[in-house]
């Protein structure tokens, strides 16, 4: 059922394969909107990512690509019932463009909260990347989130998947270093939520973890991340 729906997904894109616009990396956001992120958190998530896209160092990033050009979308998850494209492909060229997609996510609404489901959010971001209407030199889906995963589709399983179709998976980690007892476990496995993140969801060629300890660093967090992902260091 799910390679049909996919099928039908894909046939609903307008732009045909050969006439698809060309960019230098197809990028999907991919972030936890599970209950463990309250939503004072999930503001400074949301202003992190504006702060990100109009800062001059990812506008420089894109600008220096080959192509001049990125591709993109934006996934929210907890559950796996909770799974949502909240803002599907956008070229960016320009400072502009950026600042319209960043105005657009930070005003789109919370879809959902519940349990986290990793997984689950990386086979939508697999599906939607099979389904852009770009030609991309590189494919990567950027998950963000403060736990490990506890619910739906096994998230190593949904890794694999997704680094064998060319996809490559780096992760931003929010390290709770204060948990209340019952999340302990959830944000802060053994080892460590980088090092899990390290095993079992992040994957591919020049894959990656950022760890970052507070939301208010969220911004700065992901400007550096962007900036590597567009430049592909």
């Amino acid at each position: 059922m799910r390679a049909v729906a996919l099928l039908l997904a894909c046939l609903a894109v307008p732009a045909a394969a050969g006439a698809a616009e060309p960019v230098d990396v197809a990028l999907v956001l991919v972030s936890d909107v599970s209950r463990s992120i309250d939503d004072s958190e999930y503001r400074l998530q949301k202003q992190g990512y504006r702060a990100a896209f109009t800062s001059p160092e990812v506008t420089a990033a894109i600008a220096g690509g080959s192509v001049g050009a990125i591709a993109v979308a934006y996934v929210e998850f907890a559950s796996p019932v909770d799974v949502r494209t909240v803002l599907d492909w956008r070229v960016i060229r320009s400072a502009a463009d950026a600042g319209r997609f960043a105005a657009a996510l930070e005003a789109a609404p919370r879809t959902a909260r519940g349990r986290t489901a990793i997984g689950e959010g990386i086979a939508l971001a697999t599906d939607d990347l099979a389904c852009a209407p770009v030609a991309a030199a590189r494919q990567v889906i950027d998950v963000c989130g403060d736990g490990t995963s506890n619910s739906g589709r096994d998230v190593t399983a949904a890794r694999d998947a997704a680094v064998a179709a060319g996809i490559t998976i780096n992760g931003l980690a929010i390290i709770n270093d204060h948990p209340v007892s019952w999340v302990f476990a959830h944000v802060q496995p053994p080892g460590g939520l980088a090092k899990w993140y390290q095993d079992h969801v992040t994957g591919g060629p020049g894959s990656f973890v950022v760890e970052v300890h507070d939301f208010a660093a969220f911004g700065r967090a992901i400007t550096r991340k962007l900036v590597d992902e567009i430049a592909a260091r």
